[in-house]
C-alpha cells in the first residue's frame, strides 16, 4: 500500500481501530482528541471516560510507524489553550 493512500485511510480514523472496520470514525456521545503531528497524525484519539488529570498528562500511543517501529510509542500531549488537540513530542522505544 503506497503512502498516500495510507494517509487516506488514517483520515477521521479512531486511533485503535481495525483498518477493516466498517465503521472506523468516531462515534455519538464520545468525546475525541485530534492527534497532531507525528505518526499518527489527523487521527482522534477517544478520551470518554478520562479524568481531567489522565487528559492534561497526556499519553504514550503504541504505533508501528514511528521511529522504533513495531512496538515503539509515540508521545502525544494536549495543546496549551485547545485539549481538543493533542501535540506530538516525539517517539520512545
Amino acid at each position: 500500500m503506497d503512502w498516500d493512500r495510507d494517509e487516506e485511510l488514517l483520515r477521521g480514523r479512531v486511533y485503535g481501530t481495525d483498518f477493516d472496520a466498517p465503521h472506523p470514525g468516531p462515534r455519538p456521545g464520545r468525546m475525541y482528541a485530534e492527534l497532531v503531528g507525528g505518526p499518527l497524525d489527523g487521527l482522534l484519539l477517544d478520551i470518554t471516560g478520562w479524568t481531567p488529570d489522565e487528559i492534561a498528562t497526556g499519553s504514550a500511543l503504541i504505533t508501528e510507524i514511528g521511529r522504533f517501529g513495531a512496538g515503539g510509542r509515540a508521545l502525544y500531549e494536549p495543546r496549551p489553550g485547545d485539549a481538543g488537540r493533542w501535540d506530538w513530542g516525539g517517539d520512545i522505544p
